[in-house]
């Protein structure tokens, strides 16, 4: 198409072409009017608006841009984590597993989980049971010691982690948050355009519930450091005869085959072997006999 086709289009369009223009300017007028004055409000406390859009994320992550190990804080924050696993007597387990309750009740902790099997059938049964318990940190090392006493302990494993790092970066976030929550808060009271207050009023919402996600965050660490996780293996030891098992008939006849099918094997091995030996013997035995 020719420039002066285009301008002809254009002619018989021009009605539209006016209207898309209205609608552009008439946007870009009702954007300027509804956040004039937010933006005059937001100078009032320091932009924060855009300071707040780039800290949500961060805040949602919980931790802060830091890889330290925060070693100028004094009071460390130590998780602790341990596996167990012990053996007990045969016919010892109910008393065993009992005994471990009593630990838990006695010691004001908390049996998160518990599942115990029995395995096979008659003589050779044996119970198997594994448990989950949170204990106060401060209590720690003496239910350890105590549920060591619970049968012989075959392995044992505790992990110790550093974390606080991220209690200090997610404690430091949650107050930058709440002064923030608090701002908006403030514009809110001193915004008179009703545009206005419907905006702050959302933000407002979005802003408590990142505080709320911080602060459900700090509080999840504080019981991490607070309580340590104990997890327990309880076996019973397994009958002597519990792996004797008498062969079946089909076992021995699978046996037969197999040993057969060995034999034929090694017979076709060594058959060509021994025909060229009894061909050389035969061979000798006849230029012997010539002379």
């Amino acid at each position: 198409m020719s420039f002066k086709e285009q301008l002809i289009k254009l002619k018989e369009n021009w009605l539209l072409a006016v209207l898309v223009i209205a609608v552009l300017l008439f946007a870009s007028f009702v954007g300027n009017n509804s956040f004039g004055s937010i933006g005059a409000l937001e100078k009032n406390y320091g932009g924060m608006y855009a300071e707040t859009s780039m800290a949500v994320p961060s805040a949602k992550m919980g931790y802060g841009g830091d890889n330290s190990f925060a070693p100028e804080v004094q009071e460390r924050k130590i998780t602790k984590n341990t596996w167990m696993s012990s053996e007990v007597r045969r016919g010892e387990f109910k008393s065993a597993e009992e005994q471990l309750k009593n630990i838990v009740k006695s010691t004001d902790s908390y049996l998160l989980n518990e599942n115990t099997n029995l395995y096979g059938s008659g003589k050779t049964a044996y119970y198997s049971g594994s448990y989950q318990i949170k204990v106060d940190t401060q209590k720690y090392d003496s239910i350890v010691s105590q549920l060591k006493q619970i049968g012989e302990v075959t392995s044992f494993n505790e992990n110790a982690a550093d974390i606080t790092e991220r209690y200090t970066d997610l404690k430091s976030e949650l107050e930058a948050e709440q002064e923030r929550l608090k701002k908006y808060n403030e514009m809110y009271a001193e915004a008179n355009d009703i545009n206005d207050k419907i905006l702050l009023a959302d933000k407002t919402f979005n802003q408590e519930r990142t505080v709320k996600y911080l602060q459900e965050a700090l509080k999840n660490v504080n019981q991490k450091v607070d309580y340590s996780t104990i997890n327990v293996n309880l076996n019973e030891k397994q009958s002597n005869y519990a792996n004797i098992v008498l062969v079946s008939f089909g076992q021995l006849v699978r046996s037969l085959v197999d040993s057969f099918n060995s034999l034929l094997e090694l017979v076709f091995v060594i058959l060509p072997w021994a025909v060229g030996a009894a061909l050389i013997w035969g061979i000798v035995w006849w230029v012997r006999r010539k002379r």
